[in-house]
């Protein structure tokens, strides 16, 4: 699911390198003189993919969804973690126990239906239903695991490490709407209206991270049946075409979460979340055709420009201002 066009790799000479991996399409642009460890990064996304995995027979999630006790690896216990942090800071609105709806209900990614109410209505969806320590990870019968909300940022995490290790100054992580520039480069945020830019601009600062969250890829018959589940409600969010958040402080995994968790909030509680995140940027478009940004998505951006074009009944976009501002088809995981 491609969000972003990592457009300055040729510009600035960078060589692409892509495979599909983790359900998308993973992309490491490199120096010509660097490009071989592009093959050690793709390496250790297959290691990721091998712990993440809830479509792999082989991977340690898709094991517990099925058996509900596995062994799990370091990568499994680092990204349960996580979520276990997430779910707390976004009161419960991260969620990766909707595995019960997205996984067993609709089938994202498989032979998709639309559920029934009292189906949903019975679906086990519940945090505490799930248990894990460094060696193993066990779940309460009805619980299914998904973590296809923070999965492909924590994937980019791992890549940039590995080759921030090696020394890489320059370079591009990108899985989906995941991305992580080493270097200051160009982006641009898709339009989920239309097939043209909804923002270009260029990173202000080295090593910075970038996710989107959207409703516009991935459901069922129409966005009304999307991917992005509100635990709480148990059905599809209808509030937000995208989210995207930008941070040089902030890891892929935590923006991934947190525009996962933001999707699925009421408007007004989303907006009040998002500003709470320390130094994170956000560019938001609601299903309604008002956009959010905030000033440290500016500050965090250069020469950033914001496209607004009408749709088929003429209703241009609209830039409201946010609540409050701060200071300075593969199957997928």
């Amino acid at each position: 699911m491609l969000l972003f066009l990592a457009t300055a790799a040729q510009a600035q000479e960078l060589i692409v390198r892509t495979q599909v991996l983790m359900g998308t399409y993973v992309s490491i642009s490199l120096a010509k003189e660097q490009i071989g460890l592009s093959r050690a990064v793709f390496t250790r996304l297959k290691e990721v993919e091998l712990a993440l995995s809830s479509y792999d027979p082989a991977a340690e999630i898709y094991r517990l969804n099925r058996d509900h006790e596995v062994a799990i690896s370091r990568d499994t216990y680092e990204a349960l973690s996580l979520c276990s942090r997430y779910y707390k800071e976004t009161q419960g609105y991260f969620d990766i126990t909707v595995g019960s709806i997205t996984k067993g209900l609709f089938h994202f990614g498989q032979k998709q239906r639309v559920p029934r109410a009292a189906e949903l209505k019975k679906a086990a969806v519940d945090f505490k239903g799930l248990h894990f320590n460094r060696e193993r990870a066990w779940s309460e019968q009805g619980i299914v695991i998904d973590l296809g909300g923070m999965g492909k940022g924590f994937g980019v995490d791992k890549a940039a490490a590995l080759l921030k290790e090696q020394g890489v100054k320059k370079g591009i992580v990108a899985l989906s709407g995941d991305i992580r520039c080493l270097h200051a480069c160009e982006m641009a945020v898709q339009d989920p209206f239309s097939d043209t830019a909804l923002a270009r601009f260029t990173m202000a600062r080295d090593n910075t991270a970038i996710s989107t969250s959207g409703n516009y890829r991935r459901f069922v018959k129409s966005r009304e049946y999307n991917h992005l589940i509100n635990p709480k409600t148990r059905h599809s969010q209808q509030e937000f075409a995208s989210i995207t958040l930008l941070s040089a402080l902030l890891d892929n995994s935590d923006l991934d979460a947190y525009a996962t968790a933001a999707s699925v909030m009421p408007k007004e509680k989303a907006l009040r979340f998002l500003d709470t995140l320390p130094e994170v940027g956000y560019l938001v478009l609601t299903n309604d055709k008002r956009v959010y940004i905030n000033t440290v998505f500016r500050s965090l951006s250069r020469g950033f420009t914001l496209f607004f074009e009408e749709d088929k009944e003429k209703k241009a976009y609209i830039k409201a201002r946010p609540l409050r501002f701060q200071s300075p088809r593969r199957r997928g995981l």
